[in-house]
């Protein structure tokens, strides 16, 4: 399976048949390319173009060279100026692809909470068997507060995190979905489909939503990709459980 024409087909936002239909070729053409088939020069150069994407990345020619000891092992896929321009048909990607584990930690989140797509995408995988797991801030933490107030919108964000409870609630009642709430100091959102991230990092004085967003992909236990897991994973251990909202 040739995962990185996957995910540029879902960052340029073309469908399979409309592939197809520009290239002059059969759909099921198409799935083959993305199962893993190479296809004829003259359409590796067109499917490129139609994707903005340089075919070098998709269909190597030759194995990399193993990297240095100085080097990461995680990929950047990707890059974004802000979390905004982010495509919603990449957010729709990183949790559709999800086999093994879904993970979301932020502050609110809202943009996500408010997108009925996602929540959908979300259930559907909990149905699956895929666990997913929501982190949130408390409203009542102290960090909260000083994020709100980094931000310029004070106590807009306690309130923002109290509306994306309010709309993950049918989540809640699904096996498999837990949410929980944290107070930790997040110096980054981060945003999980089993090994690929896309990372927020929060910077002072400047919204989430016009911050960076980085797109990660692991490839070894000790990349850059494993340092952001291992900080879900210590924030989840100690946030407690959502509980009775009120």
């Amino acid at each position: 399976m040739n995962e990185i024409l996957r995910r540029a087909f879902a960052e340029a936002g073309v469908t399979e048949q409309e592939v197809a239909a520009r290239l002059g070729v059969d759909t099921k053409t198409v799935r083959r390319w993305l199962g893993g088939r190479r296809p004829y020069l003259r359409n590796r150069s067109e499917l490129a173009d139609l994707l903005g994407i340089d075919q070098a990345k998709i269909w190597r020619t030759e194995a990399p060279a193993p990297p240095s000891p100085q080097h990461s092992g995680a990929e950047i896929e990707a890059s974004y100026a802000h979390r905004w321009a982010v495509p919603r048909n990449v957010w729709q990607w990183l949790f559709s692809q999800a086999e093994q584990e879904i993970g979301i930690l932020v502050y609110s989140g809202l943009f996500l909470a408010e997108d009925i797509g996602i929540l959908r995408i979300l259930a559907e995988k909990a149905h699956a068997g895929v666990p997913v797991r929501i982190l949130l801030g408390d409203p009542s933490s102290p960090h909260v507060a000083e994020r709100g107030a980094d931000e310029g919108v004070d106590g807009a964000m306690a309130a923002k995190i109290r509306n994306s409870i309010v709309l993950y609630q049918p989540l809640r009642e699904i096996d498999g979905v837990e949410i929980r709430l944290h107070g930790t100091v997040l110096y980054a959102s981060i945003y999980r489909g089993d090994g690929e991230l896309l990372v927020n990092p929060h910077i002072y004085g400047v919204t989430a939503s016009n911050a960076p967003v980085l797109h990660l992909r692991s490839h070894r236990h000790d990349d850059i990709t494993s340092a952001y897991l291992g900080s879900f994973e210590s924030v989840w251990s100690e946030a407690h459980a959502l509980g009775e909202f009120r």
